[in-house]
């Protein structure tokens, strides 16, 4: 993703044309979109937010079973089943992410890359961290909160690999993001971005994280992520064709990308229907959202959705980063505020947290994004 937009697939969104790759093969068509802002991957984006959101607050037990004041299984008997899919949306923003990383590394030098990565990430991270850790340290609030000692700690991004308590349930996305962006401004932009570099990163990524998995080493599956590289690198090999689609081996790339991909996430979302579990996943289920995030990215890249070209997609895209922060456990007190304090109905409560959060969301990106992305990125520049 370029300058405009974030951080991770959550936050960025592609605009502007790819540099001119330093590679001889000079790519044998550009598609029509590579000139302006791919406003239907904003739009891609902000669906899979929606996909967590509605697994967040109907799709599982745990503590949103307090804010209920019962199982979602009593709130939703007939959309539970459905909305227990929406954790999907993970591996679509890391598809997403794979794609706009690329994009926005393409051409830079290290420094830019890392400013721009950091910027994206940071503010509303931290404007997130504090509202969450103020909100959950009330005493009204029903929902623990972290100590005051793992709060700051939040603050560094750093909570996962030293063990303290999450403010944010969704940050561990951030740490697996953030070792993407380690993994690819080492073997790629560092040393220069080409096509025969991208796609040596893509094989010796997929081959090693497949030996990580095999040796069952630790430090290996810490550093080479087996479970998520093949989402990242098939973003990867997708931007790649969005450069040049008759590009053989990007399609390659592509293909085993989403063959590896499906099988992972069937091994870590599918389980046996039982009493103890909170719903059923089907593994043919799975496999076909986790195919309907590569095609719809894919569709972008190659310009199939160039129609999706309205303004308000943009907005949407620019909302999906503070909204995917902050949307779990404020979330959670809004449901419980507007059900069991109110007695809204289950549908309405849903429906008017989504919209209350959308509303934070925006007014995270309008005061806080809009005047403080800018100005750390010169700062670290």
């Amino acid at each position: 993703m370029t300058e405009t937009v974030g951080s991770t697939a959550l936050g960025d969104a592609p605009a502007g044309r790819p540099a001119s790759s330093p590679d001889t093969r000079e790519p044998a068509r550009r598609d029509a979109d590579a000139g302006g802002r791919l406003r239907a991957l904003d739009g891609l984006r902000l669906l899979a937010a929606l996909m967590v959101a509605a697994y967040h607050y109907g799709g599982r037990g745990g503590h949103v079973t307090g804010a209920w004041g019962s199982s979602p299984k009593v709130q939703f008997p007939t959309l539970h089943p459905l909305l227990a899919y929406g954790c999907l949306g993970v591996q679509v923003f890391f598809v997403i992410s794979g794609f706009v990383i690329c994009m926005s590394g393409w051409g830079r030098s290290p420094r830019a890359y890392l400013a721009s990565r950091a910027a994206r990430l940071l503010p509303a991270y931290w404007v997130a961290v504090a509202l969450v850790a103020a909100v959950s340290a009330l005493p009204v609030v029903a929902f623990p909160a972290v100590s005051a000692s793992d709060a700051l700690l939040n603050l560094t991004l750093l909570q996962e690999p030293l063990g303290a308590d999450r403010v944010l349930g969704v940050d561990w996305t951030l740490w697996v993001e953030v070792r993407f962006y380690a993994l690819f401004a080492l073997f790629v932009v560092v040393p220069g971005a080409d096509r025969r570099r991208v796609l040596l990163f893509c094989a010796v990524w997929t081959a090693a994280a497949a030996v990580a998995r095999a040796a069952g080493e630790p430090l290996l599956s810490l550093l080479l992520m087996p479970e998520y590289a093949p989402f990242f690198i098939g973003g990867v090999g997708i931007y790649l064709l969005h450069r040049d689609r008759r590009d053989v081996t990007a399609w390659g790339v592509v293909v085993v990308s989403w063959l590896t991909g499906q099988h992972y996430a069937v091994r870590s979302l599918w389980h046996p229907p039982g009493p103890g579990q909170f719903s059923h996943r089907s593994s043919l289920v799975i496999i076909l959202i986790v195919t309907l995030g590569f095609l719809a990215v894919l569709a972008v890249a190659l310009g199939r959705l160039r129609r999706a070209d309205w303004r308000w997609l943009t907005v949407a895209g620019a909302l999906t980063y503070p909204f995917y922060l902050i949307h779990e456990h404020l979330g959670w007190v809004v449901i419980e505020v507007l059900h069991q304090d109110l007695g809204l109905p289950s549908w309405l409560t849903a429906a008017s947290t989504v919209t209350l959060m959308l509303l934070l969301a925006w007014l995270v990106n309008r005061y806080v994004e809009t005047r403080a992305t800018p100005a750390l990125r010169r700062a670290l520049r």
